[in-house]
């Protein structure tokens, strides 16, 4: 019987996309000194894992129960690779989300600037029970402080990411980086209707993928592309790292209000077919965040904590 990984592995051992540990402490950064983006070159989708999916959502009272191995239905890479050496392992995600979520009074950023503790946190889960997990853990010439983070589908650093712009962990934890698109097709998400639900933020509110109503109070308005209201930044980067804004980083982007459908969170009150009343919904865009990365409410965070402790808080369940 397969071996069954605790998430507690992964926020203990597994912190980032760094591919070397440090015994008894964090991943090593790597010191990159890339300042231009790339083609992103993906690997192809042609292996099927042999694991037995579980992937369970139940609304009990006023949370969600989520029990998930993270192990899509879909066919993967062919991992390990030559810039992933990590094997796909079955994992163990328990843990709740609120039915009603509050949002906050300001947007809950996904990255962690202050130096302290994993630099990104996982933004969601689909209905498959993957991960949606956006950030990296490489930065220029590896210096945290600086926080020039390189963005995983910029191409500029090769982290072996398959057609599902997903990869793995070193614990196992196959995850998505970018568009589902193998997941997405299973979906039958298409550009002629609204997009299907496709799986819950770790604040609790819903995600859909790209297309959204024209006027969200109206599913007879017609339907849309959904675009995000974040652009590349104009001119050049301070040095270092220096070069033009172009994507590499993180930082190289900025909210500007009301250029796009979307809020700074990538998402908006619409109604939807399971929210006939309205929700809050985060929206998967073609255009850069692609995977939203600020929370609307606060979230359960499956990696370390707020004050950079390390301390894991709003812990899964392990299974036995």
């Amino acid at each position: 019987m397969p071996k069954l990984i605790p998430v507690w592995l992964l926020i203990i051992l597994c912190p980032s996309d760094a591919q070397q540990r440090n015994p008894g402490g964090r991943p090593p950064l790597r010191k990159h000194t890339i300042t231009e983006r790339a083609e992103l070159k993906t690997i192809p989708a042609v292996d099927e894992l042999l694991f037995k999916q579980v992937k369970k959502f139940k609304a009990i009272k006023n949370e969600r129960k989520v029990d998930a191995n993270g192990i899509p239905e879909h066919k993967v890479g062919r991992f390990p690779s030559r810039y992933n050496p990590n094997e796909v392992r079955e994992q163990s995600y328990e843990f709740s989300l609120p039915l009603n979520p509050k949002p906050a009074r300001e947007p809950i950023p996904l990255h962690n600037d202050t130096g302290r503790g994993p630099p990104n946190i996982p933004f969601g889960i689909a209905l498959n029970g993957v991960l949606f997990d956006p950030g990296t853990a490489e930065f220029y010439m590896g210096d945290r402080h600086a926080d020039w983070n390189y963005e995983a589908l910029s191409g500029s650093v090769l982290l072996g990411l398959d057609a599902n712009h997903g990869h793995v962990q070193p614990n196992g934890s196959y995850h998505y980086h970018g568009l589902p698109t193998g997941f997405l097709k299973k979906l039958g998400v298409k550009s002629k209707k609204h997009s299907p639900l496709i799986g819950y933020a770790m604040d609790g509110f819903p995600i859909y993928a790209l297309y959204g109503y024209k006027n969200p109070k109206n599913p007879k308005g017609g339907v849309k592309k959904m675009a995000s209201s974040f652009q590349l930044k104009k001119g050049k980067r301070p040095d270092p790292p220096g070069g033009r804004f172009d994507g590499t980083f993180s930082k190289d982007y900025e909210y500007v209000e009301g250029s796009g459908d979307l809020d700074k969170c990538n998402g908006r009150f619409t109604v939807t077919k399971e929210y006939p009343d309205g929700t809050y919904a985060y929206f998967l865009t073609e255009g850069w965040p692609v995977i939203p990365r600020y929370f609307k409410a606060e979230p359960l965070r499956l990696r370390g904590s707020p004050n950079g402790r390390g301390r894991p808080f709003g812990l899964p369940r392990a299974r036995p």
